[in-house]
């Protein structure tokens, strides 16, 4: 039974074993560029050929087989990524839990905290409070300060890197 269904083998392929080895290679290709865990890529290519031979009746043009099964795979891998970010296990939540307590109670880095924020000017502490103490999203933040996304965005990234920068001269000035 022939996988593309048609009697013609589309481009420059010999075989239909050509074209098909030619579609793994591409697929492995582009899902081992896109995940970040890069075990997972056999597993997401094998979605990838299970989805395409679900779908293949959708394939318009046959010359295109490729490009679409590249897509189809390069979805697949964005899609384990999402999974991957989500899962994780109770241990790991013990330790961020534990790292972020034995942080907070620390004197000495909390009055740090409070005397780097304290030179920064009002408006980029409180967009910082706002982004990572209170956790409101940037789009949140726009909306309280009736700003545009973008222009909140760049704030915090220029206000984030004054903080560093006033970080680093402080410990340029302890050693």
């Amino acid at each position: 039974m022939s996988f593309l269904r048609e009697p013609d083998v589309p481009g420059p392929f010999q075989s239909e074993d050509e074209l098909l080895g030619e579609l793994y290679s591409q697929m492995l290709r582009v899902v081992r560029h896109k995940l970040w865990h890069k075990s997972d890529a056999g597993d997401v290519v094998q979605e990838a050929w299970v989805r395409i031979l679900e779908k293949r009746s959708t394939l318009r043009e046959q010359s295109k087989i490729i490009p679409w099964a590249k897509a189809i795979a390069a979805n697949l891998a964005s899609n384990a990524n999402r999974a991957r970010r989500h899962e994780v296990s109770g241990d790991q939540y013990e330790q961020i839990y534990d790292a972020y307590a034995a942080s907070a109670s620390s004197p000495e880095l909390m009055m740090e905290l409070s005397d780097l924020l304290g030179r920064l000017d009002p408006k980029e502490r409180t967009l910082l409070l706002y982004k990572f103490y209170y956790g409101l999203k940037d789009a949140e933040i726009a909306a309280a300060l009736q700003l545009p996304v973008g222009t909140v965005k760049a704030q915090i990234h220029r206000s984030k890197a004054k903080l560093n920068a006033l970080d680093k001269e402080d410990g340029k000035a302890h050693t």
